[in-house]
């Protein structure tokens, strides 16, 4: 084994051990570092979010420079390669809608523009991929024609050019984490992708003033809606989890929490239709990173109810002290080093508050260090710096616990989940044409060849669609 290939190893085995609420030599560094990385690197932001190679590069070279144990591969996620393409309305792009060094934004439409109206939940709950494909769709974008509407030569491109910018995007994130597991030896932290049911409706269907509205005025319609998305968020998170359930599913937690729902919606409507898909992946054998964006110390209560080690939870603006109390026995805990503190505190202030989260969090092992939130181009490389310095000096385990018998991070014992998922309504998920509606097109009532394979092989192109659409919905 190569030198940097035991170092790559030994920074995994330092990471899962931590997911595993475990302690490994010394606590890990996981830094969830955005627009910092062209800070560190010399790139603008307009550089990072439009070129991806830029964003591979900027990241690659902080991960030479800097003693991190693990990172996302490129957390400027959203590429307007794809969004563009597709003429999506709601983001401002770096150097073009917005000042070249400020970060992308999300541009939320008015009320009374919303993606989805107020009576179109029936629509909704009867098949929520058409639902996307021949109503939010069309409404989020400025070229793609809606259902009905005459194709156009722009439609038609927009349609194509993003689908194919998004392989092309996907394609090349695996020559990148070779590369940063062979020149950068250091392991990738996330795989696939989660959102809430209520909060995509929130986010990309309704916004946030009409779906409190609808909360209060149509709350059973809501419910429903949240029951028929679930089967479809379960089907991207699980196709896009990490094979070898050695790092955890990216969970975005944005507006389900108190104050911006209230505690009867989030105890009938939000979690009702969040922990089943947590505990259906923990049964498949993946850990689900809970990014907990705001202050969600309400609801501690409420998430040790899951498998114990089937979360790694992570601290924005809760109190580090009542989540340790609350959930460290059961779960692996991240972050929670203020964002305020790197971007305008002194290195020796970074160094105070590193030490101090240690000692609240990190002396039972199960601790990663990182930011509260995703580090942006506020963040100073000194500050940065001085936690991973910090880090190091404090975060040494005298006596670790024994090497992991497997290095991933899976169910043990009897674990039943505490409810089945609803079925899908409409199609199923995964699915735009069945099979059998395929057969119907082409007019042919029984294959002359081999069967199971011309059906192979129409299901997995199929799923492209399901693919390409769910993503949109929640990545880009």
């Amino acid at each position: 084994m190569s030198e940097n290939n035991e170092r790559y190893q030994k920074r995994l085995r330092r990471f899962v051990t931590a997911l595993n609420n475990r302690k490994p030599d010394r606590i890990p560094i996981r830094p969830f570092a955005a627009e910092f990385t062209g800070v560190h690197a010399g790139y603008t932001c307009q550089e990072l979010t439009q070129n991806y190679s830029d964003a591979f590069e900027a990241m690659i070279q902080c991960c030479k420079d800097y003693d991190w144990d693990a990172v996302p591969a490129n957390m400027i996620y959203v590429w307007p390669g794809i969004t563009d393409a597709a003429s999506i309305r709601y983001y401002g792009v770096p150097g073009v809608n917005v000042p070249p060094d400020c970060g992308f934004q999300y541009i939320e439409p008015p009320e009374d523009q919303s993606f989805m109206r107020a009576d179109e939940y029936d629509r909704l709950i009867a098949d929520p991929t058409a639902f996307l494909y021949e109503v939010w769709l069309p409404r989020a974008t400025r070229r793609i024609a809606q259902a009905g509407a005459p194709n156009t030569f722009r439609s038609d491109v927009a349609l194509v050019s993003s689908a194919m910018a998004m392989v092309q995007y996907f394609n090349a994130y695996g020559p990148h984490s070779v590369r940063m597991k062979n020149e950068a030896e250091t392991p990738g932290s996330l795989c696939g992708i989660f959102k809430a049911p209520l909060d995509i409706l929130g986010d990309k269907l309704r916004g946030y003033i009409g779906l409190t509205m609808d909360l209060f005025e149509q709350p059973v319609k809501v419910m429903k809606a949240c029951e028929a998305l679930m089967p479809h968020l379960h089907w991207l998170a699980s196709q896009t989890a990490d094979p070898a359930s050695q790092v955890p599913i990216g969970y975005w937690m944005h507006r389900g929490c108190v104050p911006f729902v209230g505690p009867e919606h989030f105890n009938t409507i939000y979690w009702p239709t969040v922990r089943p898909i947590i505990e259906q992946l923990w049964k498949e054998g993946h850990q689900t990173m809970f990014y907990a964006e705001g202050n969600w110390d309400a609801h501690l209560e409420a998430f040790r109810e899951l498998p114990e080690r089937s979360i790694v939870y992570h601290i924005d603006r809760g109190d580090p002290q009542t989540v340790h109390n609350k959930l460290h026995d059961k779960f692996a805990i991240s972050g929670g080093l203020s964002n305020v503190t790197l971007a305008f505190g002194t290195p020796g202030q970074v160094r105070s508050e590193v030490k101090k989260l240690i000692d609240i969090l990190g002396k039972e092992g199960g601790y990663i260090m990182d930011a509260s939130a995703i580090m942006q181009n506020d963040i100073k490389v000194a500050n940065m710096k001085a936690m991973v310095e910090a880090t190091r000096e404090f975060g040494i385990y005298e006596n670790p616990d024994e090497p992991l018998d497997e290095l991933a991070v899976r169910p043990t014992g009897n674990f039943k989940p505490y409810d089945t998922l609803p079925s899908a309504t409409g199609r199923p998920a995964g699915v735009c044409v069945s099979w059998q509606e395929h057969l119907q097109d082409i007019n042919c009532e029984k294959v002359q060849g081999c069967p199971e394979l011309a059906e192979r092989v129409w299901k997995m192109v199929d799923a492209n669609g399901a693919t390409y659409i769910w993503q949109m919905l929640l990545s880009f």
